[in-house]
């Protein structure tokens, strides 16, 4: 087909020359010269392409039989057909008329071939188509030359390519057969390899087991001696423990007992009217007991439990209170009996004087009460004066009456509107008095400021929100307690840290003071009550009164069953007490200066007069003492 195609290719490429444009007619043989045509140059007739093709074809099939033919013996073939066509072009007979394209498209090989062989009886001889013959015998058989050898080509790239497929195929299975073998060695040396390694994690396991059971067994046994050296410790602890509360009991036992001893050497007892007697050593040496058994109870409570030594000390100053009370009550008796007879003896001397007898005896308590009177002043008291005690008690009930004022906001557990209320109004009086510090400086007008609104009904913001005293009825006396309660605290734990902090404190809390007194009158309520000795007082044991509750009575914070440390109870006395003596000498400097102070310094003079009056306390006087004179 490949060489068909360059053929015609070459037949376009003539025909489309100059002389190959050139028309032609088939009567142009009858009027010209018979050697018109050889003398003219050689050109291909327009059927050479035609005439090839079917010479070629019967050079096929006669060469099919032979098998042998050549290129010599082809050459008679060709040119009868020469002569043929040659002929039928002297005839005039065109292949191009209308009938022999429709007989090409409309019949099959063999309507094509009946008509080959009429056109081949018609066709002359011309020496241009057999040129043209012969040139396409020679191109034909180059053509199947080429095609024979490119098919011996083809034969002979397949065996190479067979014979490489083969030859590959042998080493892919020599490849196998050595990688398996390489495989099947490596299984080998790894099961080897696996087996020696659990023969030796087998031994290595026995011997772990058996260093684990030497080890189990020894540890056994220090277990055991663990255990029970325990419970030997568990069972000491707790016997110590028992013995440690046995005689902190008896410590307790002992200091009651010795209280109520003290209870008898009052001066104000009922034997004070016996002449030439005078109560007030023997209550001097029962303070100091009671003092001494104090300490070694606080000590050993900060100790853990006490020891024998403390209880033989508790049980000596038991046996010298006993002594002290047994000496007393034989003084009193040899009073008493001495009393008796110069009754007895005055009674036979005026007898007859009956009426001025009976006068005698009605005034006979008089002188004696002026010199036990007398006496008591001239000795160290025990308890605070009689105006000092009236006070206090009124400040006490100043204070009841004032929480009972606002018991609708103190119970107000199942109103959400009242407890909102309660809780905004504590904030407002609260917070405040926590801003102030020792490095306030300007902001202290603004605090003031902040509380006397609130105390005045003003509205104020705390915590983003407006807050007034006349949200309730009960709201005023409310603000007064918790201020007052704030202020008492401040003492009592910024003051106690900060000693610079009572200024500040102090100023703000006199000026409060000065502009809302009944807010002094709680204040100085709170103070009495959290420390009695700013009074000053010395609560007495009373029956019925257990232990914790009178160290209560007495200023020490008392926690399950616990009395807090010495050192801890000194410095809160001593910041509120500082906190009051910086409150007696301050004014708030903004406000009426005209006036005189709510709570002068004669206050001050009066309470260290008494201090130093009263019988000194073991710790607590001095350091309250220290503590209001610093300031």
């Amino acid at each position: 087909m490949e060489a068909r195609r360059l053929r015609w290719d070459t037949l376009a490429a003539l025909s489309s020359s100059s002389k190959g444009r050139l028309r032609y007619c088939r009567h142009w043989l009858q009027d010209e010269d018979i050697l018109e045509g050889c003398m003219s140059p050689l050109e291909l007739s327009p059927y050479s392409g035609w005439v090839l093709d079917r010479v070629i074809g019967q050079s096929d099939q006669e060469m099919a039989p032979s098998g042998s033919s050549t290129p010599n013996e082809s050459t008679p073939v060709t040119k009868q057909p020469s002569l043929e066509i040659t002929s039928a072009g002297k005839q005039g007979f065109s292949p191009l008329s209308s009938t022999a394209p429709s007989e090409t498209k409309g019949n099959d090989d063999c309507g094509l071939l009946e008509m080959d062989q009429e056109f081949f009886q018609a066709v002359l001889p011309s020496k241009v188509t057999e040129v043209e013959g012969c040139i396409q015998m020679y191109e034909e058989m180059h053509r199947l030359k080429g095609k024979e050898g490119l098919r011996q080509w083809q034969e002979q790239q397949e065996q190479m390519v067979r014979a490489v497929y083969d030859l590959a195929s042998e080493q892919l299975k020599r490849f196998d057969e050595l990688k398996e073998l390489k495989q099947h060695q490596e299984f080998q040396d790894l099961q080897e390899v696996m087996e020696k390694s659990s023969k030796e994690a087998q031994g290595q396991q026995e011997k772990l087991k058996e260093e684990h059971r030497h080890r189990a067994k020894v540890l056994n046994l220090k277990l055991r001696e663990a255990e029970q050296q325990r419970q030997c410790q568990e069972e000491l602890e707790r016997q110590r423990k028992e013995e440690g509360q046995e005689r902190l009991r008896r410590l307790y036992s002992i200091q009651e007992e010795v209280l109520q001893l003290n209870q008898q050497i009052d001066p104000n007892y009922k034997h004070k009217d016996l002449p030439r007697i005078d109560l007030s050593a023997y209550s001097n040496r029962g303070n100091q007991i009671c003092g001494l058994v104090s300490g070694l109870i606080r000590t050993t409570s900060e100790k853990g439990f006490p020891t024998q030594a403390d209880v033989a000390n508790t049980e000596r100053a038991l046996q010298e209170m006993r002594g002290l009370i047994s000496r007393m009550q034989q003084e009193i008796a040899a009073a008493v009996e001495e009393k008796r007879r110069k009754e007895e003896e005055e009674a036979k001397q005026k007898q007859k004087e009956l009426q001025k007898k009976e006068q005698t005896k009605a005034q006979t308590p008089a002188p004696a009460q002026q010199a036990g009177g007398k006496q008591q002043k001239e000795g160290l008291q025990v308890k605070a004066e009689e105006s000092t005690m009236q006070w206090y008690q009124q400040l006490q009930d100043a204070a009841e009456q004032c929480v009972a004022a606002f018991s609708g906001i103190s119970n107000c557990k199942d109103n959400n509107e009242v407890k909102k209320i309660k809780t905004d109004l504590q904030k407002a009086a609260t917070i405040p008095v926590s801003q102030i510090s020792r490095i306030a400086g300007s902001q202290l007008r603004e605090i003031f400021d902040k509380i006397n609104n609130l105390l005045s009904g003003k509205t104020v913001q705390s915590g983003g929100r407006s807050v007034s005293v006349t949200q309730h009825p009960q709201g005023l006396d409310f603000v007064y307690y918790k201020l007052a309660e704030k202020f008492v605290n401040q003492g009592e734990e910024e003051v106690a840290s900060h000693r610079d902090a009572a200024f500040p404190i102090a100023v703000v809390a006199s000026g409060i003071w000065e502009m809302h007194p009944r807010v002094g009158d709680l204040f100085l309520a709170h103070l009495h009550r959290k420390c009695p000795y700013a009074v000053p007082f010395y609560p007495a044991l009373k029956e019925g009164t257990s232990m914790e509750e009178y160290q209560r009575m007495l200023g020490y914070q008392v926690k399950d069953s616990k009395v807090e440390e010495q050192d801890h109870f000194l410095k809160r006395m001593s910041g509120m007490i500082r906190l009051y003596a910086a409150i007696i000498q301050l004014r708030w400097p903004y406000g009426n200066k005209q006036g005189p102070h709510p709570h002068g310094l004669h206050y001050g003079w009066r309470w260290l007069a008494q201090m130093l009056n009263m019988e000194p306390l073991a710790d607590v006087t001095a350091t309250l003492l220290y503590g209001f004179l610093e300031n």
